[in-house]
């Protein structure tokens, strides 16, 4: 399978036009789908982890990375591994650490959430209802809202490089990455799906800020964080 390709060619070509440090909001590697487990504690597959090494391994040259992660397994191993695939490839990393801010934060009421997503049909239709502001608000914070945040806790990465070359690997969940892509970047749900590895990658350029995903040009998002 071709999951992360995608992430590291973006990668490369945000770094290659002169960016010093950057940041991808990304989705974790291939996981499970145990029925008889809740579903944020299904693990990544054997397939996943090898994913998430081989991306790391295919990263940009001489940068050093830092990780953060959703709190769920998956995501901090997928972190994790990606870091160690870097260091394997003769990278520099330093941290690996959770980050609620990362995490399903927006749902205020998760057994209604999957409950709302069950009767919507789907994760996507359910998503395209958040964002439209369909979903009970007991259920969900504002769709806007959530994206707005997200988007602080990735900006705020690039205020605190440690190096001259840098990358902050910030794994997350596809509801996140939808979120953002739909609100911040006007790429909705019918644009591609959020497949495993996929990323968003934001830099600073010319005094702004600019957020980026493998289908389109920069999205000027300065005024948003």
């Amino acid at each position: 399978m071709d999951y992360g390709i995608a992430t590291k060619d973006l990668l490369h070509a945000v770094f290659d036009r002169g960016v010093q440090h950057a940041v991808a909001l990304m989705r974790h590697s291939a996981r499970e789908y145990a029925p008889d487990k809740h579903d944020l504690e299904n693990p990544l597959t054997e397939e996943g982890r090898e994913y998430a090494r081989r991306l790391g391994r295919g990263l940009p040259a001489e940068l050093t990375l830092r990780g953060y992660h959703s709190p769920p397994e998956r995501c901090m191993e997928t972190a994790a591994l990606t870091l160690d695939g870097y260091v394997d490839s003769g990278g520099s990393v330093t941290r690996n650490r959770p980050l609620e801010g990362l995490g399903l934060f927006y749902a205020l009421d998760q057994m209604k959430m999957w409950r709302v997503m069950n009767d919507s049909g789907g994760l996507v239709p359910f998503l395209q209802a958040w964002f439209r502001g369909e979903v009970p608000g007991d259920a969900m914070i504002p769709a806007q809202v959530a994206a707005d945040l997200v988007l602080r806790v990735v900006a705020d990465k690039l205020k605190a490089p440690v190096a001259e070359r840098q990358l902050d690997l910030c794994v997350s969940h596809d509801m996140t990455l939808y979120l953002v892509r739909d609100r911040l970047l006007g790429q909705g749900a019918d644009v591609a799906e959020v497949a495993y590895l996929d990323a968003l990658v934001a830099f600073e350029e010319d005094g702004r800020l600019w957020l980026m995903s493998h289908h389109g040009e920069p999205v000027d998002v300065t005024e948003r964080r």
